[in-house]
């Protein structure tokens, strides 16, 4: 596509009038509002609730930061512009609707108590442990989200979990079906083989004509390739190393703080634990009398010397996200909790516990913990972190716009790194050569940077990349300085090798000649032994062996436990290729099934656990189906 554009940008008529369109297209409708005649921007429907092109791309960076994340991730960033990546995340985002749609339908509720339980759980903002507003509100300012818009966020996290783990929470296994898995998984293996090492290579096998190298070597010219390689040039582009002169005088860093004093300011905050008696979402007049007379119990036992806070709330609350912890909610400020809890929070003093307090989760008993008063830091305090601050972000800024001319100049002319370089005061670099494998150092050694060097843009039409971005305010673009193609070694080079290759395959024929000889004769009624005797071998017993044995070969432990179990009186026999040219003739005697009584009560313990998650992951994609079969689902791939 930016080819075709690169194209298209050689005709100044073309530049005039795709200008002027697609300021208009961008600015209004987005290129693809301005070639149809539709306004919708939905990329799916589920049952009439839209899932929104802005909600789908979170879920692309959502799903993107998890996976570049994992351990072994083998994807790079251009990975999730591909259909098939694009369509997983969209099913994922679909049945994230059909659960929150199923919930409306069973009146599944989260509650205030519960997200802020859960955004206190995580260790992103606390400190020394505890949940710390101070880094909770840092965090919503870099990724500019107001409390309210986060908490929905969670909300709606936390509500299509609810099915989930209500079906993977009821799942479980049955000891008989683990000790059935046991006995399989710890089974025993009695058998008996014969090693049979691939003969010397006689001297009619070892005589290789010049003609018989000749024609392997026309045969098999692709295994005698020198590799391709390239060198490239490259212009490297990372806002760490841009040198920049930002005012980092004290007036101007006065000026900043003043203008963002907010910052720096740390409100009153209030260490709070709490014992919520639950209330359901319409309560009756009796249920209301109910939970009154329960909270009033608790809080008078709270409310009695010597009481242990946590003890009664682990006791009696019914707040699942804090009882665990003694009731407790950490620090909390302004905007945290609802109006009822605040109003009483405001009316105590450190170490009281309040009356029960109504809200709509239900009725609250309060312990005020601590309390921290306001304060704001001095300008003194935060002159150096401010002058980090302009320092980074003179360095981005200078990126960015020297980065946006670098790539407008590449794309207008991607024959050459010359006159962007001049242009705009950068230097070009060059790599040494490097195959497909890359390079072990340098910019070479980067995986993006090696599949760009051997793209078609890049290598076959000889124009500049793309910007590849390294991450971190970090890109560079690269253009090819020399290409070596892969080419057919010199016979002379590779005769030895040749010879080597003929020879070899002259041995291996052998080798399986005379071992389909002697399992032939295995199978009818030769025994081992003789066998063994025959090839100047021995007869190896192995007695009980298990399917993770380590002192027996891989590849024959994996065939040994393929095989059939023998019948009563017989043995099963096989012929198992190992490596090197090397057969085994195999006769396996007994399969013994494995003691779970020897595995400890607390291993078959968590082996239920396992298989009852598997059961109920099993029983979620059941579900799931049955939920898409019903649901109108709607879908605009062409919007993805």
């Amino acid at each position: 596509m930016l080819q075709f554009i690169r194209n298209l940008f050689k005709s100044w008529i073309v530049i005039a009038i795709f200008g002027v369109l697609v300021v208009v297209a961008f600015l209004f409708f987005g290129i693809e509002g301005y070639f149809s005649q539709s306004n919708a921007t939905w990329v799916a429907k589920v049952d009439g609730h839209e899932i929104s092109q802005q909600d789908f791309q979170t879920a692309v960076n959502n799903y993107r930061q998890s996976q570049l994340n994992a351990p072994g991730n083998t994807m790079e960033a251009a990975d999730f512009q591909k259909p098939e990546v694009k369509q997983k995340v969209l099913d994922l985002v679909i049945n994230q609707q059909l659960l929150l749609n199923e919930n409306a339908k069973l009146g599944v509720t989260v509650t205030d108590a519960a997200v802020r339980a859960q955004i206190a759980s995580y260790p992103v903002f606390q400190v020394n442990g505890k949940f710390d507003p101070t880094t909770y509100l840092a965090y919503l300012a870099q990724i500019a989200k107001t409390p309210q818009e986060f908490q929905d966020s969670i909300r709606t996290d936390l509500a299509a979990r609810q099915i989930p783990e209500a079906l993977v929470g009821t799942a479980f296994s049955t000891k008989e079906e683990a000790d059935a898995f046991l006995r399989l998984q710890l089974q025993q293996r009695d058998f008996s083989y014969v090693d049979l090492p691939p003969p010397a290579a006689t001297p009619e096998q070892s005589n290789v004509t010049a003609a018989q190298v000749a024609d392997y070597y026309q045969a098999h010219k692709a295994d005698f390739m020198s590799p391709e390689q390239v060198a490239l040039n490259y212009i490297d582009l990372d806002a760490a190393t841009m040198k920049v002169t930002p005012d980092l005088s004290d007036k101007a860093l006065q000026a900043r703080y003043e203008k963002e004093k907010s910052r720096f300011v740390s409100p009153p905050q209030w260490e709070v634990a709490h014992i919520l008696i639950k209330l359901p979402a319409k309560p009756t007049a009796e249920q209301k009398q109910a939970a009154l007379a329960q909270a009033e119990k608790v809080g008078a036992l709270a409310k009695a010397p010597g009481a242990d806070f946590a003890k009664l709330a682990e006791q009696y609350s019914d707040d699942l996200g804090s009882k665990r912890q003694g009731g407790d909610l950490g620090w909390l400020q302004k905007g945290d909790a609802g109006p009822e809890f605040q109003a009483a929070l405001d009316k105590l003093k450190k170490g009281e516990v309040s009356a029960p307090v109504l809200t709509s989760d239900g009725y609250h008993i309060i312990d005020l913990r601590d309390v921290r008063e306001g304060h704001a830091e001095a300008f003194a305090q935060v002159r150096d972190q401010l002058a980090a601050e302009v320092a980074k972000s003179a360095r981005a800024d200078a990126y960015r716009d020297v980065g946006g001319k670098l790539t407008d100049m590449i794309y207008n002319d991607p024959t050459s790194l010359k006159p962007a370089a001049k242009k705009l005061g950068l230097t070009i670099q060059t790599t040494p050569l490097f195959g497909r494998a890359g390079a072990k150092t340098g910019i070479a050694a980067n995986p993006k940077v090696v599949k760009a060097a051997f793209s078609d843009i890049v290598l076959v039409q000889g124009n500049t990349s793309d910007p590849i971005d390294l991450g971190d305010n970090h890109m560079v673009v690269i253009h090819v300085d020399k290409h070596v193609a892969g080419a057919p070694k010199p016979l002379a080079e590779v005769t030895d090798a040749i010879k080597q290759a003929i020879v070899q395959a002259r041995v291996d024929a052998s080798a399986k000649t005379i071992a389909d000889a002697a399992f032939a004769k295995l199978q009818a009624g030769t025994k081992l032994d003789t066998l063994a005797q025959a090839a100047s071998q021995k007869v190896v017993q192995e007695t009980g062996v298990q399917r993770n044995a380590q002192n027996v070969d891989p590849e024959l432990l994996q065939a040994v436990f393929d095989l059939a179990h023998p019948a009563k009186g017989a043995d099963t026999r096989a012929l198992v290729p190992l490596k090197s040219g090397h057969y085994a003739l195999v006769a396996l005697a007994a399969v013994n099934p494995g003691d779970t009584a020897k595995i400890p009560a607390e291993a078959q313990g968590f082996l239920r656990e396992q298989m009852a998650r598997a059961y109920g992951d099993a029983d979620l994609q059941g579900f799931l189906a049955v939920l898409r079969k019903h649901a109108k689902i709607e879908t605009a791939p062409q919007r993805l």
